[in-house]
Formats: structure tokens, sequence, C-alpha cells
């Protein structure tokens, strides 16, 4: 990503962590206010359904594999009919959990650069959250899920972590503006920061 100019989305944010971060409960909190569409990745399209499913451990899929439908998931999340980029285009707000990163965090671990060249062209969010937590306290956290995704470990997410730090500057580099979260603060707390950045906009 470094020393490529890439577009930029006016009114585009991401929340972006590990699992455990409290993105999803963010976004939840963020739902149904006036001109915000939030959104998530995998979405609920036919590609996002199969990464769901290959998430959940029900499908078997190479990480390969994985990288190629998250991107092609995104390219329909961005582009199609009501999506974000037409969104955004008519001055809405839109809030996704989870966009480019996460793949480059994910996947990068398990398939090196194949996600970095899959999502070079993808433009990128106007605000970033980086929700930071300690890997341990996440990994609590999801100890009580009735699903336990094949990422939902430890190890792997001591590495998300890590990556998540050395990759988040190269976006600020690029001129997203990127806010860190102490995601271990209470639900609210966090609410009122994610507000407070998202009304600047």
């Amino acid at each position: 990503m470094q020393g490529v100019q890439v577009e930029i989305v006016k009114k585009f944010v991401v929340f972006e962590g590990g699992d455990g971060s409290g993105t999803s409960t963010q976004l939840e909190l963020l739902r149904g206010k006036s001109r915000v569409w939030t959104t998530y990745e995998p979405t609920d399209g036919p590609i996002g359904r199969i990464i769901r499913d290959a998430l959940r451990g029900e499908t078997a899929l190479r990480p390969e594999t994985m990288a190629r439908l998250f991107a092609a998931d995104r390219t329909e999340h961005l582009f199609a009919k009501n999506g974000v980029i037409e969104r955004c285009n008519r001055g809405e707000t839109v809030v996704s959990d989870r966009y480019v990163l996460s793949s480059l965090v994910y996947q990068g671990i398990l398939c090196g650069d194949l996600p970095f060249n899959l999502n070079k062209d993808f433009p990128l969010p106007e605000l970033l959250f980086f929700f930071d937590i300690d890997s341990q306290t996440a990994v609590r956290r999801m100890e009580n899920r009735p699903v336990r995704e094949i990422y939902e470990y430890l190890e792997f997410q001591e590495l998300v972590r890590e990556r998540y730090k050395t990759l988040t500057p190269r976006w600020q580099q690029q001129g997203v503006r990127v806010v860190v979260i102490d995601a271990s603060k209470p639900i609210e707390a966090v609410a009122r920061e994610v507000a407070r950045e998202i009304d600047s906009l």
C-alpha cells in the first residue's frame, strides 16, 4: 500500500479489530440512527454466506480460496445497487464492521501477499476505528459464544493484534483518519467516543 495513492470515500467509516473487540456491539448501537447506514463483511449476500459457513467450520476451504471470496464479496458490497459507494455518494454515512484491513490481517497471516494483491484497488474509508484489546481479554469475552469461529483462539488472535498494529499506520499514511479505541473500556464509554468521531464527519 505504501507509495500508491488510493481513492478515499468520504463518509465511509470502518470498524476494525480482533474477534471479541466489540466492533459488532458498537455497530448494533448505531443501527437506526438518522442518515447512518450500518453494514458488515462478510455480507448477507450469496458469497458472504459461503464465507460464514467456512468461518463456522461447516465448509472446509483453503485460505487462498477464502481470500478470493472475501474480495469478491467486497466488490458486491461496494459497487452493487444501494451499496457502499452509491450510499456515500448521496450523502449517507456508511459504517461497516470490517473491510479491507480485515483481509490483510486475517488472510495475510495465512496466505502471504495474496490479500494485498486482491485488495490493492479498493478505495479506502475516510475514518477507521481500530478497536484494540488485549488478546486474552478478547478470548475470555468469546467463551460464552454458542458457536466459535475458526480464528477465535488465543494464539491466532495474538497474531491478529500484532498485525493490526503493524498495518494500521500504513492506512494513516494513505490519508485515512485512524482512531485507536481502548476496547477494554465499558461499552457506553466506547460508544460515546465512536459517536463523537462520527459526528465530526
